[in-house]
Formats: C-alpha cells, structure tokens, sequence
C-alpha cells in the first residue's frame, strides 16, 4: 500500500479550483509530519495554513511552476492549487533542517495523496514578499507546498539518454522520467 501511495504521490501543477480543502484536512496532513521522525527528536519545523481563496491568491503569483517546462506560463486561473502548507523554521542554523523538511513534506503529501490530493512542493519562491504576507521575528518560510484535487495525469517512465527533465507528451500529461534501480543501485 505504501508502494502504491509513493507512486501516486506525483508534484502536481494543476488542480480542480472548485474543490475547497477544509482546515480539518489540512491539519490531518500536519498531524502525519508531526508524527513523523526529527532529527533527536527536535520537531523545530512550524507549520501556517493558507486555504482561503483570498490568502491562496496572494500566494500563487510568488511562487514559480515547472522550471523545466519553460514555454508553460503556469496553472491557469481555473487550476490553481487551493490551499498551501508552508514549513517554517526558526532563524538558526541547524544542518538536520533540511533533513526534518524533506521527511515533513512528504508526510504532508503522502496523506494528501490517501486522502485524493495531490500537492507539489516549492522551494523557488520570493521570499521576501511571502515573508510580508506572514511575517514572524522567529521563523521564516523553506518550503511552500500548493495543494489541491489533481486534474492532470502525471505519470512515471524510464530515464532516456540520461534526461532526467520532466516534460507535458502529445496528450499534455505531465511525464517524469525516472532512473532506473540498476542505475541507483551501486553494490
């Protein structure tokens, strides 16, 4: 079943705009990252939940979609994601962070995935201007993860001559090339 859920989990880029995500679910999601390990055990990640059209809004214009898809200007107003989790920190250096945000992230993306979402993680944001929509002295924003109900198909194939470059095929799905275990596996 896990299997299963890891492949499904796929970053999506386009979602149903009319599918409102309740806070009830978006704090099921932060339940699973809080269940999840930290390294010893620290749990510093924080956690602010966007789900208002007007707050989803705001955010949308400051991050940036599908850098591979260069000639994509992005979700179209009727795909936008409607909601977000944003992973904060706190203003010290910890070299575990990066660590406990991966693990948060996909526990977050896991259970939207159970629950028929899909999401897509951002670390290509502007960060200033976010920082304004929430600002804080003691935390600041590494990760923003859109969410919604997917409406596109992304599927997973075989690297190809070494491109690992996702890319939109002739029926505008989203494929995402993957290297192959024989290629990961060293020993």
């Amino acid at each position: 079943m896990i299997k299963e859920l890891i492949t499904n989990n796929r970053s999506y880029r386009r979602f149903n705009s009319e599918r409102e995500l309740s806070r009830e679910e978006l704090i099921s999601m932060i339940d699973s990252a809080r269940l999840s390990p930290s390294a010893a055990n620290r749990q510093r990640a924080r956690f602010i939940l966007v789900n208002s059209k007007e707050e989803c809004d705001k955010i949308f214009p400051l991050l940036s979609f599908a850098g591979y898809l260069t000639e994509w200007g992005g979700p179209r107003e009727n795909e936008r994601p409607r909601a977000y989790v944003l992973i904060l920190t706190e203003n010290e250096p910890d070299t575990n962070l990066a660590i406990d945000i991966g693990i948060y992230a996909q526990s977050i993306l896991l259970t939207a995935t159970e629950m028929g979402l899909g999401g897509c993680m951002f670390r290509s944001f502007k960060r200033d201007e976010l920082s304004k929509l929430f600002p804080s002295e003691t935390y600041h924003t590494e990760l923003v993860i859109a969410l919604g109900e997917p409406t596109e198909t992304v599927y997973i194939t075989d690297v190809k001559d070494g491109d690992i470059k996702y890319y939109r095929d002739e029926n505008d799905a989203h494929v995402v090339p993957k290297r192959t275990l024989g290629e990961l596996i060293l020993k």
